[in-house]
């Protein structure tokens, strides 16, 4: 069964950290590039970083360039979001969302989400 559990949500001030933990099962993660989105109330989800099933290659929404980074840990199964700088507009829901594409298969799931809100 495949399972994604994202932690290390929370309320954090302006300026603060968080790093965000994707937890994975059920698949073999390796294979998978992993994402972040996130969703803000009243607002569509969005995509925020990508990065590939190495780890070489990763890629970010411009708002969070500079502050955010994605990275994983593929001996645990686990994807990271390291969010630095955080700034009230980054209040969202953070889901993690694998994906895989192969000759006739399109393979993605998602969790179920962690709040961040970020206020003083």
């Amino acid at each position: 069964q495949v399972q994604l559990v994202e932690s290390g949500g929370g309320l954090v001030q302006p300026g603060g950290s968080l790093r965000l933990s994707c937890a994975a099962s059920g698949f073999t993660f390796s294979s998978y590039t992993m994402s972040w989105y996130r969703q803000a109330p009243g607002k569509e989800r969005e995509l925020v970083a990508v990065i590939t099933g190495a780890g070489v290659t990763t890629i970010y929404q411009d708002s969070v360039k500079g502050r955010f980074t994605i990275s994983r840990d593929n001996s645990k199964n686990t994807v990271y979001l390291q969010m630095n700088s955080l700034k009230p507009d980054d209040t969202a829901v953070y889901y993690c969302k694998s994906r895989r594409i192969t000759i006739g298969r399109n393979d993605e799931y998602w969790g179920q989400g962690t709040q961040v809100t970020v206020a003083s």
